[in-house]
């Protein structure tokens, strides 16, 4: 009696305290957007030439800016008209007083002396067809959460798009630039706290009702997966607040995905044990203590191979991809504790939450978790025959089919793709750009910025202008801040800014920007040189992550490796599962450069995405085969090796597959947020998931280590006493090896193994 008391205070309190974490971190998810860092200068280390670059920059604008382009567009092929002139330029003069909202204009939101009393110019294109106006924006007030809790970047860019607009005498208006660029993505972004949650948890919820086919107990292992999101979106505000992590979009997206899918699955694999143990036990808590036993390891294994495999991400000299590390191991130990603690207690309240299918205790039941019908595992006992009559000639064709897959791999473009098209859609930025890039030099309002001695000015600037790709000469940053008045000198140094004449994120961009620094190097003037700008930028922040592909990658293998050894005691069967998923991953990144290139006719793909690709789906699609070869490890100690992995296969192939399909979803669901790198990851994601819970998993795995029988365990105790290999011995005959490639052998060594577990 008193155990008992004991038991429900303890149960009680668990449940209590996760719905109060459930509760305040609740509140700190809907935070996350405050505490984020969209930057992308602060990206990059501080050992990048264009952050020192950047730096020193800074130095000659004592307010940092964040530059927004109205562009002023005929609507016709004509030149613009003189009503369209006088209203463009009248726009201009004025703009400081267009009103935003609380009584401020957007002269209070301009760095200071950027636009003089007379307002500022709409400077005419060449082809006369359209104007630019160029406010240099103060980057602090801008940015800066007002009391809403909200930057007033946004009204900012609302004010002057629609105040261009009405002032675009029968043409066209666009607020563009970086200040226009970043107002479009923090509302494409703003759907990760509201609508990219509500549709993984929807998706979650169906397939959990489908595979459970019960009311209450989907409920119950989505709420474990939302506290477990909850107390992991706690730690994160915490630490990003305090400046510990670096959190952006992309990353606080992805947690969602990854706490959901994760503890999904993991609740999966434990219900399934559960009800197994309850067609045979009497009590919720004897059953829930076996099935526990049963699946911490795996759970445990399989959680500590993301953990590991995305702590690898610190290695990166990406601060975006380094901060993603911790944020994604966070969430997977959010998920881990939520499904190992607070999912347990609420099972063990009772059978109730099975209904109306409640698993009732069974003595005549043969079959484990059969759930008194016998039906459960007939597709994959037919499955398992298949593979026992033929595995190398399965496991054989599978790799073939993979390994052809991957031919397209070479084709997966991920050089990186222009800002513009970042975006899924045309927001009114990209439209702005592609206007701007049609009637003006591409790289106007982007320079090539060169740090540089005053002494050496002279030098640079001409084998700058020499460049290839540059329109015309280098210019000064003056005392003014426009093109008259002498050049400006901060610690012997003078800044030099020259226009790219290919858009400032394109590729013949980057390619002017390493021979801009090429002719640099070759005056031998000791690097003292810096050549920065947004183009720079991007060209180092691929060049970065190149570096970190052939870095990360090869980490993250050996690791997932060791974990593997240590969780199977085997040499084995780990190298078999690392090898499989290698091969899943080239398979779904070769099917991906298929469908992006001929499907979707992507632009291309951001350096990030093979990376990111790889951490997903190596350290999530060996999970299933964590779960596949912990329970035949655990068969095989009783009925040898062969029959053990048959078993296994059977028993686990429904919840495995299950689970797949949760996991896909779930990274499908950020294909709501119309972000082309956030798109991309859910196809190359989910597609591979799937592949290798339905494919390498079920045919690949299983029918190579049928293949290899107790090989697959070597070097461990289970490969030297392999019980079957033993009663063959014993018994002077190779009854049992002859009778593995017959179906009818499948069949009954399966059945008999089930029946004396249900003894």
């Amino acid at each position: 009696m008193r155990r008992s008391v004991v038991r429900a205070v303890l149960l009680v309190a668990v449940i209590g305290g996760w719905l109060a974490v459930a509760g305040v971190g609740g509140q700190k998810i809907g935070e996350l957007a405050s505490v984020q860092s969209n930057d992308s200068t602060s990206f990059l280390p501080a050992s990048a030439e264009s952050v020192r670059a950047a730096e020193a920059a800074a130095a000659f604008e004592p307010v940092k800016s964040l530059p927004a382009f109205v562009v002023f567009t005929t609507a016709g092929a004509g030149t613009a008209s003189p009503a369209q002139q006088e209203s463009w330029n009248a726009f201009a003069a004025g703009v400081a007083r267009i009103p935003v909202a609380d009584g401020t204009t957007i002269g209070d939101y301009l760095a200071a002396g950027a636009v003089g009393p007379s307002g500022t110019a709409a400077v005419p294109s060449a082809d006369g067809r359209a104007a630019l106006v160029v406010l240099p924006l103060d980057e602090a007030k801008v940015s800066t959460a007002g009391a809403d809790g909200q930057p007033p970047l946004d009204e900012v860019v609302a004010a002057l798009r629609q105040a261009a607009t009405a002032a675009a005498a029968g043409g066209t208006a666009h607020v563009t630039g970086p200040a226009g660029l970043i107002s479009d993505l923090g509302a494409a972004f703003s759907g990760i706290d509201g609508l990219l949650l509500l549709v993984a948890v929807g998706v979650v919820l169906l397939i959990l009702l489908i595979v459970y086919r019960a009311l209450a107990l989907p409920l119950l292992v989505l709420l474990s997966s939302l506290c477990g999101l909850a107390l992991a979106g706690w730690v994160v505000y915490l630490l990003a607040d305090s400046g510990t992590v670096t959190l952006n979009g992309q990353s606080q997206g992805i947690l969602f995905i990854l706490v959901i899918g994760a503890a999904t699955d993991y609740g999966l694999l434990l219900t399934a044990r559960y009800r197994e143990e309850l067609n045979r036990t009497a009590g919720p808590v004897a059953a829930m203590r076996t099935a526990w036993r049963a699946c911490v390891e795996p759970i445990v294994a399989s959680a500590g191979t993301v953990i590991i495999g995305l702590l690898c991400l610190l290695l990166s000299d990406l601060n975006s991809n380094r901060g993603l590390g911790p944020i994604g191991a966070i969430g997977i130990g959010g998920a881990l504790l939520a499904s190992l603690t607070f999912l347990p207690a609420v099972l063990m309240t009772g059978r109730w939450m099975f209904w109306p299918r409640i698993p009732r205790l069974d003595t005549t039941s043969t079959a484990p978790g059969a759930d008194q019908s016998g039906e459960r595992h007939r597709g994959w006992r037919r499955l398992a025959a298949v593979i026992d009559r033929h595995p190398r000639r399965i496991w054989s064709v599978t790799a073939v089919v993979l390994l052809a897959l991957c031919a397209f791999l070479p084709s997966f473009r991920a050089s990186g793709t222009q800002q513009s098209e970042v975006f899924l859609g045309n927001p009114d930025s990209v439209v702005g750009q592609q206007v701007l890039e049609e009637h003006f030099s591409g790289g106007t309002g982007n320079p090539v910025q060169l740090v540089v001695a005053q002494g050496d000015a002279d030098r640079v600037a001409a084998a700058v202008a020499a460049v290839p790709g540059i329109a015309g000469p280098p210019l000064p940053f003056t005392e003014t801040g426009g093109p008259q008045g002498p050049a400006m000198t901060v610690d012997g140094r003078v800044l030099l800014e020259a226009t790219l004449q290919a858009g400032a994120d394109t590729d013949a961009a980057k390619d002017t920007v390493r021979a801009v620094r090429a002719a640099v190097a070759d005056l031998g003037l000791g690097g003292t040189v810096l050549v920065g700008g947004q183009t720079a930028l991007q060209l180092d922040t691929q060049d970065t992550s190149d570096r970190d592909l052939r870095v990360i990658i090869p980490t993250i293998l050996l690791a997932v490796l060791l974990v593997l050894m240590l969780l199977l005691r085997s040499l084995i069967a780990p190298l078999v599962l690392v090898l499989a998923t290698v091969l899943s991953f080239g398979s779904a990144l070769g099917v991906s450069a298929l469908v992006f290139n001929h499907v979707f006719d992507f632009p291309g793909a951001d350096p990030a995405v093979p990376l990111f690709g790889f951490v997903f789906l190596v350290a999530l699609g060996v999970d299933y085969s964590i779960f596949l070869m912990s329970r035949a490890r655990e068969e095989s100690k009783r009925f040898g090796a062969r029959v053990g992995v048959l078993h296994a296969l059977v028993t686990t192939g429904g919840v495995i597959t299950s689970a797949g399909v949760v996991l896909a979803a779930t990274f499908a669901a950020l294909g709501v947020i119309p972000i082309l790198f956030l798109a991309q990851i859910a196809f190359i994601v989910g597609f591979g998931v799937l592949l290798d819970t339905l494919v390498v998993r079920s045919l690949l795995v299983s029918s190579l280590s049928v293949d290899l029988g107790r090989w697959i365990w070597w070097p461990s105790r289970l490969w030297r006493n392999d019980v079957s290999a033993a009663g063959s011995a014993a018994a002077g005959s190779p009854a049992a090896e002859s009778s593995a490639g017959s179906g009818r052998g499948a069949h009954r060594r399966v059945e008999e193994v089930e029946g004396d577990r249900g003894q």
